[in-house]
């Protein structure tokens, strides 16, 4: 059955290309990603298949599609749209509870400008998460694969967001209304709205300062719980040379507990070919309020990884990764059995179109 809300999507990006007839300032715009890996997880699962709370990379010794995508975007003085379907492990796993037409679905929002002389947007629609310093393509982050708390926070928002631009484009403010936590319909019996907020500055061109949160829930209403979430990071980067990304999330279920998961990323250009990145995480959940492990001291998971990136050519990426979690109890599968730590090594190559 075609929803109703794709439906009104797919009208509102017709009808905003069809102006492009009458606005010289328009463009359309076409664009894809893939993203081809390897993985071999030393924990040899007989399913192929790494952790339940790692959502990226999910295979083990075979080769197979991380993520891939084709886009196309619409921009104006006035109005804006993107449509983005894909396939691969990312949308497979992420998205496993959705409905079976929004597993495709990468983006599909619609905008509008709401003043002439400010720079303040309404969009809707499905759009990327205003949480966090990674998102679900590769080649945009510094490391191959995806942190815990980037795997366990969301990845898209499905709602409206009001933002404000300022002149000298250092300062975004956005405030958003969600159906939930990574979701793009709303579970049954979950009716209370979810909200969010962003602040995000760029004192200079290589210093970037953001805030995000969450409140809403990701359970029916008769559970009784909110859920409260902030999300703070810096990004410094020097372009050539040294580039330091630090993070903390918070979050917390009424109910339920507390998780908190810093992140260090520290990164390494020698020149415009060659980056290395080694990442240092941790995850502290004891009361399992996030990733369900069924342990005694609940999901407490160290994370490290090292990673060397070649760029082929400007919109082709090669890298490579090794990663070894460790937790205060056995929570990776090995060979039919539970052990404490898990290492793999994964190779992928990132294409631009």
């Amino acid at each position: 059955m075609i929803r109703p809300s794709l439906v009104l999507f797919m009208v509102s990006f017709c009808l905003a290309i069809a102006t492009a007839q009458t606005d010289t300032t328009a463009s359309l715009t076409f664009s894809g990603y893939g993203e081809v890996y390897y993985q071999y997880d030393f924990g040899k699962t007989d399913d192929h298949e790494r952790p339940g709370f790692l959502y990226n990379h999910k295979r083990h010794n075979e080769v197979n599609i991380n993520l891939a995508f084709a886009k196309a975007a619409y921009a104006s003085q006035k109005t804006r749209a993107n449509l983005a379907l894909m396939v691969g492990n990312y949308a497979q796993y992420n998205l496993a509870a959705e409905p079976t037409w929004t597993q495709f679905v990468f983006e599909a929002n619609a905008g509008v400008k709401l003043s002439k002389k400010q720079n303040i947007w309404l969009d809707a629609g499905i759009m990327p998460s205003h949480i966090g310093f990674e998102s679900a393509i590769g080649a945009d982050c510094w490391t191959l694969t995806r942190s815990l708390v980037a795997e366990n926070s969301p990845y898209f928002g499905t709602g409206a967001k009001l933002s404000f631009l300022n002149k000298k484009e250092n300062l975004t403010v956005a405030a958003l209304v969600l159906n939930g936590w990574q979701r793009t319909h709303r579970p049954d019996g979950y009716q209370k709205p979810a909200v969010g907020l962003q602040l995000n500055y760029k004192p200079s061109y290589q210093l970037t300062l953001n805030y995000s949160n969450f409140i809403g829930s990701d359970k029916p209403d008769s559970f009784g719980t909110t859920r409260f979430y902030h999300n703070f990071y810096s990004i410094w980067d020097g372009g050539k040379g040294w580039g330091v990304i630090a993070g903390c999330d918070i979050g917390s279920d009424e109910s339920y507990g507390t998780w908190l998961a810093p992140t260090l990323i520290l990164r390494r250009s020698f020149d415009e070919k060659w980056r290395l990145a080694g990442r240092a995480e941790y995850f502290h959940d004891p009361e399992e309020a996030l990733i369900s492990v069924n342990t005694e001291h609940g999901f407490r998971t160290w994370g490290y990884s090292l990673n060397l990136d070649c760029s082929i050519t400007d919109k082709a990426l090669l890298r490579v990764e090794a990663r070894q979690l460790q937790s205060k109890d056995a929570v990776f599968p090995k060979e039919g059995g539970l052990v404490e730590g898990n290492f793999a090594v994964v190779a992928a190559l990132c294409m631009r179109l």
